[in-house]
């Protein structure tokens, strides 16, 4: 599955790519796809540049992905109303990483 990453940005040390990189990391190592802002980027664009390849990026994605203090962020408020519009869904990281624990933990029963 191909998963966009929306969080804050703006206003914080380095835009968040620490968090970003770290949240791609561990959905990359479940085996998806992930579309991060924080390397589609390049720096040194505009908020509005930043977002015009943004949400051109969450138009190919298949779900979106949140990362913790996203409701804080102009851009990621945008990107999460757009998401169901385009009938995606949406998941907080945590959430989405104990699904996927507990997924995996039915999945090992089935074989036990």
């Amino acid at each position: 599955m191909r998963w966009y990453l929306s969080g804050p940005m703006t206003g914080l040390p380095d835009f968040n790519r620490a968090a970003f990189h770290a949240a791609a990391a561990r959905i990359r190592a479940a085996g998806h796809e992930v579309l991060n802002p924080a390397e589609l980027c390049p720096p040194g664009i505009s908020w509005k540049q930043a977002m015009a390849i943004d949400l051109a990026a969450l138009e190919t994605a298949e779900g979106v992905i949140t990362l913790p203090g996203w409701e804080r962020s102009r851009g990621a408020r945008i990107e999460v109303q757009r998401a169901p519009q385009q009938g995606l869904p949406v998941h907080a990281l945590r959430h989405w990483l104990q699904m996927r624990h507990d997924a995996r933990s039915a999945q090992e029963l089935e074989y036990d």
